[in-house]
């Protein structure tokens, strides 16, 4: 596996274990009549643990779907028909997805006909636009909503930047060209959020207006500017271990600074996603144009850190339920001072589960891929067996 792949997956395996971390962090909050508490009082520790990542996932998503499509709009390369790049998608991220709705689904509606509208709006991925049901059945599954919409949006968009940029008479002037449009797709997000909070006057607690794709696109918009870059640049640029270092502390140091400064309705909270994207995209540039290897990657690179990445698709599906059955059957300790016990304990079920559910519903359903070929027609496992000639009479 290349170093790159290697530290992309390791990306993947520590925003999945935030991720878990941080709804056991949400599970323990306790409410009275003066508000909410977390379980641990201490501002720098609820924001570290509360620096969402899923920004990460987006840019990471977008990056590497769009780099086929940026390498043929400014280098003239190839990429697969639409339909090719749909069914790719369909079978990596559709059968853990559905299998996992439709056993939490009928879990937790024993009766017929149970929240039938929940289970239609999480199968067609429409729940991130209801605002009762959004966070039902699967909580973090809102975001393969804006994932689907991600990759409608790159096959109509994608085609047309190609064709657009092979008109073009230099190279500088297709880069600017799909530079410009990553910078719309960025700033169409920002320019929703301001009106809906700043002139409509809209809560955070209103979910479907900002975690919609209208107001979430900017992660994926972020990512598509970084597969560009990397690509407008090729070898060229390429950072050493100090510039990598002084990006790294900058990016990480912003993104931690976001989470503790943000509080709901204030600047940091309201334009938290869409700041958080970019650094996340500074940081990614860290990480993959890079001259040689950075001895300070070293953990993106360890073995349990990309093991966890592998199956990060399914940590991220079934920690959930995992958590929630753990603690209606009282396995997980009540009260703040449980928290960290409850975080070993969900880990320790949800990881073994993780890798159960890669091995047993997510490869093989990704094999799928096989069925057809580079082109979307089917593929011919069995050959046809070739005709024998008749023998030639005998004269």
């Amino acid at each position: 596996m290349k170093r790159s792949t290697l530290e992309l997956q390791g990306f993947r395996g520590l925003a999945a274990l935030s991720t878990v971390v941080f709804h056991i962090w949400q599970q323990y909050y306790t409410y009275d009549a003066e508000g909410s508490h977390p379980p641990v009082e201490n501002p720098w520790v609820g924001a570290l643990i509360s620096l969402e990542v899923i920004d990460l996932f987006f840019v990471m998503s977008a990056y590497l779907l769009t780099l086929s499509y940026a390498r043929a709009a400014l280098d003239d390369g190839s990429t697969r028909p639409a339909r090719v790049f749909l069914f790719r998608r369909a079978v990596r991220i559709l059968p853990l997805y559905f299998l996992a709705v439709l056993v939490v689904w009928a879990s937790r509606n024993p009766t017929l006909p149970g929240d039938w509208r929940d289970l239609v709006e999480h199968l067609t991925f429409t729940h991130v636009f209801d605002r009762e049901r959004i966070f039902y059945t699967l909580g973090p599954s809102w975001s393969l909503s804006l994932e689907i919409a991600f990759y409608f949006t790159l096959v109509a968009l994608g085609p047309l930047a190609i064709r657009a940029c092979r008109k073009l008479p230099t190279r500088r002037a297709r880069v600017a060209l799909c530079a410009s449009g990553c910078l719309l797709l960025y700033a169409a997000p920002v320019a929703w959020i301001t009106f809906a909070h700043y002139v409509l006057g809209i809560p955070h607690t209103n979910w479907p207006v900002y975690f919609g794709p209208q107001a979430r696109f900017g992660g994926f918009a972020a990512g598509m500017a970084l597969a560009v870059l990397l690509v407008a640049l090729g070898e060229r640029g390429r950072i050493g271990g100090r510039s990598v270092a002084l990006l790294s502390a900058l990016s990480l140091t912003g993104l931690y600074a976001l989470s503790y400064l943000s509080a709901p309705e204030n600047f940091a909270h309201t334009y938290y996603h869409p700041l958080a994207a970019l650094l996340w995209s500074v940081l990614l540039f860290a990480t993959l144009h890079v001259r040689q290897p950075v001895s300070g990657h070293a953990l993106l690179r360890a073995r349990w850190v990309t093991t966890i990445g592998l199956v990060s698709y399914s940590l991220y599906i079934v920690h959930e339920p995992v958590m929630l059955q753990l603690d209606k059957t009282g396995l997980l300790p009540s009260g703040p001072s449980g928290f960290p016990f409850a975080v070993l304990i969900v880990l320790a079920v949800a990881l073994p589960t993780a890798v159960l559910s890669y091995w047993l519903i997510e490869y093989p359903g990704s094999l799928l891929v096989r069925a057809k070929d580079g082109a979307g027609r089917s593929r011919e496992f069995y050959s046809k067996p070739s005709r024998t000639p008749s023998p030639e009479p005998a004269r």
